[in-house]
């Protein structure tokens, strides 16, 4: 097994307790597959699924000797690009195949074939910051526009002094920090925010940052860097790069609300899917309106976008299996583990699974 760039200590670990529980299992199995697959395939995408493609992907090579499964984290845009043009065999995004994706010509896909959105992760995108001695922070998707807008530059802000009466707000000046690629992270907390803040935030949903402020860097795990590196900072990302930064709550219906990959599930699972696709295409449209108690509307569900035939059919075959797989009882639990995701639904789970199965 070669994942670029991906591998991790804590992977390698929890790759003994996958196994056994995937022999242990007789129902809710692990999809890893039979011992006949072989060959390799290669997918290439979100920065945001790079630890749960560890889990996966050691998981699946545990399972399957023979078969070997590469995966490079370039993010959500360069993984549908790659995949489109054929030089990955399946992609890792946070942002489904748009509408003019799917008029593409698919180089992987057999003649008359498209390409399919299967949610294999969900997870919160974390509003995380570096500010000496502010650990308890609060804020408003109007206050996150206007900070990441940069209308709002100082720290003791009247809107955020507004939502954090007690909290010790130092009167430096605000550092941004965002993706510099282009990313399905961005484009959730762009389109979260142009749903819920559409007098700040002016700008539709985009998967590059709309505006011209703060600082830029690469993938998740750049931003996660860039922000600890930097005092009086704030980024969004991932709840799987945060670390040791500080997470803010949320104002979801009037209550602060701490992350949590729950509430995100929850959002998901009340969320339509996207309307006029393929019946094995499960794109689903979340509802950033959602304020129940405990919702995380700032959510990303990310993709494995595959063809629904390949050319190779050894590699659909292989594609199938490791898509199977990730959204099983075991691939979710070692995404929950290594990443801190939330697991499918069963009701999704299911759907995926179904949808999977006609990959050929």
């Amino acid at each position: 097994m070669n994942i670029k760039r991906v591998g991790s200590i804590a992977a390698i670990a929890i790759v003994g307790a996958i196994a056994l529980s995937s022999c242990a299992s007789n129902e809710g199995g692990s999809g890893t597959g039979s011992s006949d697959l072989s060959g390799t395939i290669n997918g290439i995408g979100s920065s945001a699924q790079q630890a749960a493609e560890t889990a996966w992907a050691s998981a699946f090579q545990q399972a399957n000797a023979d078969a070997n499964v590469n995966y490079d984290p370039q993010g959500s845009g360069a993984g549908r690009t790659s995949f489109i043009s054929g030089a990955a065999d399946f992609a890792g995004s946070d942002a489904a195949l748009s509408d003019d994706e799917l008029k593409s010509t698919f180089a992987g896909c057999a003649a008359d074939s498209k390409a399919i959105d299967l949610p294999v992760y969900i997870s919160p995108i974390a509003i995380a910051y570096n500010v000496d001695g502010l650990t308890d922070l609060t804020l408003d998707a109007d206050t996150i526009a206007g900070i990441f807008k940069g209308t709002i530059t100082k720290w003791n802000d009247a809107a955020i002094t507004k939502l954090n009466p007690d909290a010790k707000l130092p009167s430096a000046a605000i550092t941004v920090v965002h993706r510099s690629d282009d990313s399905g992270t961005t484009f959730n907390f762009s389109q979260y925010l142009a749903s819920q803040a559409k007098s700040v935030w002016t700008e539709e949903a985009s998967q590059t940052f709309p505006y011209s402020v703060g600082d830029a860097a690469k993938g998740g795990s750049g931003v996660a860097d860039a922000t600890k590196n930097s005092k009086n900072s704030i980024t969004y990302l991932d709840d799987s790069a945060v670390g040791d930064l500080s997470v803010a709550k949320l104002m979801v219906g009037g209550t602060a609300t701490e992350l949590s990959a729950d509430g995100a599930a929850a959002v998901v699972s009340k969320s339509p899917l996207v309307e006029g696709r393929a019946d094995n295409d499960l794109a689903i449209n979340i509802d950033r309106t959602l304020t129940d108690k405990g919702d995380w509307p700032l959510v990303l569900v990310s993709y494995i976008i595959a063809c629904d035939t390949y050319k190779d059919s050894a590699k659909g075959n292989l594609v199938k299996a490791y898509a199977t797989y990730a959204a099983s009882s075991d691939g979710q639990k070692a995404a929950a583990e290594q990443a801190k995701s939330a697991e499918l639904t069963s009701d999704l789970a299911s759907k995926v699974a179904t949808a999977a199965a006609t990959i050929k």
